[in-house]
């Protein structure tokens, strides 16, 4: 079976079908685990745990050993980018990171060999990972997309930090345009290094990509998008690339799957199951359980399960969340969720 798992995996990505779905989850490292809040209470915090190489390791490794997922995610965070630009990230327990807000690339870092050190413990990571991985699991490796770095480097923290970028993007979209430039530099040098660490698979997280108007969707997530892409392949031409740009409308997953040349689109829950199946004919698709429903188990977890499974039957698809586990998630049904997933035929 585990020899399998990384042919199902990769092989999803190059246009096959695999029985069952290859799976792993968002956020398959984190809170809901006993584990990982052992670790995390030993390191003392969040941003720790991402720049030690050992601890990344370790807590990557934990959902693969207890659950068997298909993949492992490397541990790290979407804020090392703009960390590595010059930024002071923190992170406070309740209200998520902050960085002191920027209005301009001046003072930003724009040269790779200062950026390399700064990420270095994430290719550390990746390399230990890779020594440990059984030959039939994925490694994944990701970056935050360039609109999204921007919305938080832009707004300085979380929830409503779009408004500070849709602002200056209105106002300055030279200076921005900028911005979303050197961002994209930096995520595309950012995955050129992971892959060359050992990571088979990348993913392109736009967490915050719903909510924009057609043209700023175009020139903020599509654009930078696409950039980072040929970035990558100029590199590393069989690159095999996810992209997530969350909450999008179902004309904007059309538009990103047509133009970015991803290989993957991750979808969030909203998206029907019939629209996901016809779209497989354009590309393959990933998701999209509600993670609600994982902490829920039980017969609704298995409800929707079927659900899913049924309709991308024989479809390209890999079976993900339509976002990441929730840290009051019980462990034991994302264990029940493997088995029913493993079990399709």
């Amino acid at each position: 079976m585990e020899e399998d798992a990384e042919k199902s995996l990769v092989s999803v990505l190059t246009g096959q079908v695999a029985k069952p779905p290859p799976i792993w989850l968002m956020r398959q490292a984190g809170r809901y685990l006993p584990e990982y809040r052992e670790a995390r209470a030993q390191a003392g915090s969040f941003w720790s745990m991402c720049t030690d190489p050992k601890v990344a390791v370790e807590v990557t490794l934990q959902p693969v050993r207890r659950f068997g997922f298909d993949a492992a995610i490397i541990f790290s965070d979407i804020l090392t980018v703009p960390f590595a630009l010059g930024c002071e990230v923190g992170f406070s327990d309740g209200s998520g990171p902050n960085l002191p807000p920027v209005n301009s690339i001046c003072g930003l870092e724009t040269r790779a060999e200062i950026w390399q050190p700064k990420l270095d413990p994430v290719y550390q990571a990746l390399e230990l990972v890779r020594t440990r991985l059984g030959s039939g699991t994925t490694l994944l490796g990701f970056a935050g997309a360039p609109w999204t770095l921007a919305t938080y480097m832009a707004g300085g923290h979380g929830g409503d930090q779009q408004r500070a970028a849709k602002l200056w993007g209105y106002r300055e979209p030279e200076t921005f345009a900028a911005l979303l430039e050197l961002i994209g530099d930096c995520v595309a040098q950012h995955l050129i290094w992971q892959i060359e660490a050992g990571a088979d698979v990348v993913q392109i997280f736009d967490s915050w990509a719903g909510g924009l108007p057609d043209q700023a969707y175009d020139s903020w997530v599509i654009g930078p998008t696409r950039s980072v892409v040929e970035k990558v392949r100029a590199t590393h031409p069989q690159a095999k690339i996810i992209g997530f740009p969350r909450a999008s409308t179902l004309a904007g997953y059309e538009l990103y799957a047509a133009r970015t040349g991803v290989d993957a689109i991750s979808v969030d829950t909203a998206v029907p199951r019939i629209w996901m199946v016809k779209f497989t004919e354009a590309t393959v698709v990933q998701g999209n359980l509600d993670p609600l429903l994982l902490v829920v188990g039980g017969s609704a977890l298995e409800r929707a399960v079927n659900c899913i499974v049924e309709s991308m039957n024989d479809r390209r698809f890999i079976f993900n969340l339509g976002h990441g586990v929730l840290p009051e998630t019980p462990p034991e049904h994302v264990t029940q969720l493997v088995a029913m997933v493993r079990a399709v035929r």
